[in-house]
């Protein structure tokens, strides 16, 4: 079983989403990333344990914007791990996130309804 799925979060647990941007250092190429990468087990360490991954995007010309579903217990353990293993690879930038969807519709329908 791979990692986000063994690790996702028990149902109905408290937990919060992490957007995590991995900007590229482009004083590097990618052999010299993925060499660095390799050698701190970056592709098994992260992300630890109990975390899930909810999506993960390159974007071209800028890195990668991670997604993670965790307890908030997690979060130093996500910290340590990205200065463990990103940094020098990647600058990073983490903001506590949350799913606008449900939100948007009920504010849809609200408008719908008359309201604002």
């Amino acid at each position: 079983m791979d990692q986000t799925q063994s690790a996702a979060p028990a149902a109905g647990a408290e937990t919060m989403l992490l957007t995590i941007f991995l900007r590229h250092d482009q004083s590097n190429n990618l052999d010299a990333f993925q060499s660095r990468l390799k050698e701190v087990d970056w592709w098994e360490r992260f992300p630890p344990e109990g975390a899930r991954v909810v999506s993960w995007t390159v974007a071209m010309g800028f890195g990668q914007i991670v997604t993670l579903e965790l307890p908030p217990a997690l979060l130093p353990i996500v910290n340590v791990e990205l200065e463990r293993s990103a940094w020098g690879v990647f600058r990073t930038e983490c903001y506590p996130t949350y799913d606008f969807v449900p939100v948007r519709e009920r504010i849809r329908e609200r408008v719908r309804q008359g309201g604002q």
